[in-house]
């Protein structure tokens, strides 16, 4: 025997054991590795890369263009707090990279979803609630409404795309619309006592008013119950039609028009690329 097969000795022990151990786990792996990879091919068409190249069904393509809907209500609400709401300029400059950041992703996934279908959205006029972007409460109420509302909504494309790709590109916006959701609420704490804050509650799609801390307060995505697109159409109605907004409250007589332009991400790693990520 070896000075370095002594028995007893510690070290030569832990590395005999995670030798055998690698060893012993990569074979009982292997018929679950080629399980995996067969249901990933059967998942993914893996030379399909290109948005353009989607062959929709016309399932595909209501959820895409609802989804175009909210991307356009959410470019245009970012891009009225930013240049409309007093509160903003007093905000920390965290946050008010978080908002700034926001305008391009959910332009850019509006891109992304015209591409796909080849249709603006239907809706270019938005109605909003009269003190949206003058009073922070109100504004962050509406804020994570929308979010909450957008979640949702790809979550139900996440249930019924027809394709994986149409499904994992749902989950990756969602993904987004959650940082964004969780941000809405960090800012919160951080308006100014000149604008009324710090807030300590926000009331969301709902209906409830929660704690503003922890900004991160779900431990899974809220579904709304939603299982179809037209309920999420629903939930924006106020938002996208005079009648509808009137009857909610909102101010019917002033509307805010969507404003598209090339956006422009924080990163190119956080880039859409391809259906590969």
């Amino acid at each position: 025997m070896s000075k370095d097969e002594t028995i007893g000795d510690p070290r030569q022990t832990r590395r005999s054991f995670l030798a055998k151990s690698s060893l012993v786990g990569a074979a009982a792996l292997l018929p679950l590795a080629k399980f995996v990879k067969s249901a990933s091919a059967e998942e993914v068409d893996d030379q399909d890369t290109d948005i353009h190249k989607l062959q929709l069904v016309q399932s595909d393509k209501n959820i895409l263009i609802a989804a175009s809907i909210a991307e356009a209500l959410a470019v245009t609400t970012y891009t009225n707090i930013i240049n409309t709401s007093p509160f903003f300029t007093r905000l920390p400059d965290d946050d008010q990279g978080y908002l700034l950041a926001a305008v391009q992703e959910e332009m850019s996934h509006y891109a992304l979803e015209v591409d796909a279908t080849g249709k603006p959205s239907p809706y270019t006029e938005f109605f909003y609630p009269a003190e949206m972007f003058s009073d922070p409460q109100t504004t962050l109420n509406i804020l994570v409404t929308l979010e909450d509302a957008f979640i949702a909504a790809y979550l139900v494309g996440v249930r019924h795309f027809s394709t994986a790709n149409l499904r994992v590109t749902a989950a990756r916006i969602m993904g987004i619309e959650s940082d964004h959701r969780t941000l809405a609420r960090v800012v919160a704490g951080d308006v100014s006592e000149q604008d009324g804050g710090p807030i300590t509650q926000i009331t969301g799609l709902q209906g409830v008013a929660e704690e503003a801390d922890p900004p991160n307060n779900n431990g899974y995505e809220r579904t709304q119950e939603w299982n179809s697109i037209t309920q999420a159409v629903d939930a924006l109605l106020p938002f996208v039609s005079a009648a509808s907004a009137e009857k909610a409250g909102f101010d019917s007589s002033k509307s805010f028009q969507f404003e598209p332009f090339t956006p422009n991400l924080p990163s190119d790693l956080g880039d859409f690329i391809s259906f590969k990520g």
